[in-house]
């Protein structure tokens, strides 16, 4: 990577992240995902309100929850009776369609539940993060428990190429609810609806990373600083 790759891609981050600011309005109820675009979006409501944002937050991932603290971000918990206005998130991929591969993070469980507790879901990536199909740059991250996970790993491996169990200095890799992560090559064929709907039904799993028809618009910020706004249905 040359130079300048790191600070092109901290542009379109900052870029994306600024223009999520934007949708942040006093009194707002936020689903805070996970990863770098994300995180910058959390920094940037900090400094905005530096005595103290007016809005409060779930966090889907204890990184983000330790961001948000710092940022001054009072924490609520989904209690049930809790919906939240705005969820922010980031994508490892994300289609035309607003599809997406999500869980490189290790926090897609967190993630999917937040967003389902909220009215709008708002994407914020960088622009480089957008592909013609789903999985096919990025292995498709599925979270398993870890009882009898060759069982599972082998029904999984049914319905992809193939799956690889993430690990983290030599061990397995812990999720935020002490799960284990496949990373799985997804074939180049085949309806990524049916295979969710596979992925679902598969005894072991507990979640996957294809979020599907869960965005509303898309904030993808490009290297020199400008911002493409993709919606659903356009």
């Amino acid at each position: 990577m040359t130079a300048e790759g790191p600070d092109l891609q901290s542009a379109a981050r900052g870029a994306a992240a600024t223009a999520a600011l934007e949708l942040v309005e006093p009194g707002m109820a936020l689903g805070l995902g996970s990863g770098r675009a994300l995180w910058a979006v959390v920094e940037g409501i900090g400094r905005r309100w530096p005595h103290g944002p007016p809005v409060r937050a779930v966090a889907a991932s204890e990184r983000t929850a330790e961001l948000a603290r710092a940022a001054g971000i009072e924490l609520a918990e989904l209690d049930g009776e809790l919906e939240l206005d705005l969820a922010l998130d980031g994508a490892d991929e994300l289609d035309d369609r607003l599809g997406l591969v999500k869980g490189g993070g290790g926090a897609l469980l967190r993630e999917k539940i937040v967003i389902c507790a909220a009215r709008r879901f708002v994407v914020v990536a960088e622009e480089r993060k957008r592909v013609d199909r789903l999985g096919r740059a990025f292995r498709l991250p599925v979270e398993i428990v870890p009882f009898a996970w060759r069982d599972t790993r082998a029904r999984v491996v049914k319905l992809v190429e193939d799956a690889l169990l993430r690990e983290d200095e030599g061990a397995p890799y812990l999720t935020d609810e002490g799960h284990w992560i496949l990373d799985c090559r997804v074939r180049e064929e085949g309806d990524l609806r049916e295979l969710a709907a596979d992925l679902d039904g598969t005894v072991g799993v507990v979640e996957h990373g294809l979020f599907l028809d869960m965005a509303a618009a898309a904030l993808l910020g490009r290297d020199d600083g400008s911002v493409a706004e993709l919606v659903t249905g356009t």
